[in-house]
């Protein structure tokens, strides 16, 4: 098993908070990333400056974890929280772009039936059924 190494491993410390980000941003979440930083340019410009300081410059760059093992956590927190539709979507798309497989996405997911009931992991597998049918319409 491979790990990608996390952006701030390959880059300069004289990099900003928002340039490691913006770096980390683009390699793990790619287009759905940036769309949801733009979406968020008329209404809250700071948040998305926010949004990518924080968890893409600080948290995502920080050694310890790959960014795939990173994603792997996050999709199993979005689906326990069960409220958060929209945003495992993205990290759905964020772990194939990171190198996990349809089946260990539906492997985390189905695990969290065990300890976040299983209306979460059935709105999680159903999330996931619909970025993997545009992952395949879009190839």
């Amino acid at each position: 098993m491979t790990h990608q190494p996390n952006p701030a491993q390959t880059s300069p410390t004289t990099e900003t908070r928002f340039q490691r980000g913006q770096l980390a941003l683009a390699q793990i979440d790619g287009e759905g990333g940036q769309k949801v930083v733009d979406a968020l340019a008329d209404i809250a410009p700071d948040f998305a400056r926010y949004l990518i300081e924080f968890p893409f410059g600080d948290i995502y760059t920080r050694p310890g974890l790959s960014v795939r093992d990173r994603e792997i956590a996050t999709i199993a927190a979005l689906t326990a929280m069960g409220t958060a539709t929209a945003q495992l979507k993205v990290h759905i798309a964020a772990g194939l772009n990171v190198g996990l497989t349809r089946d260990e996405i539906v492997e985390i997911l189905m695990q969290m039936a065990v300890y976040a009931g299983f209306p979460a992991a059935l709105n999680g597998l159903f999330a996931a059924q619909d970025v993997f049918a545009e992952q395949t319409q879009a190839a």
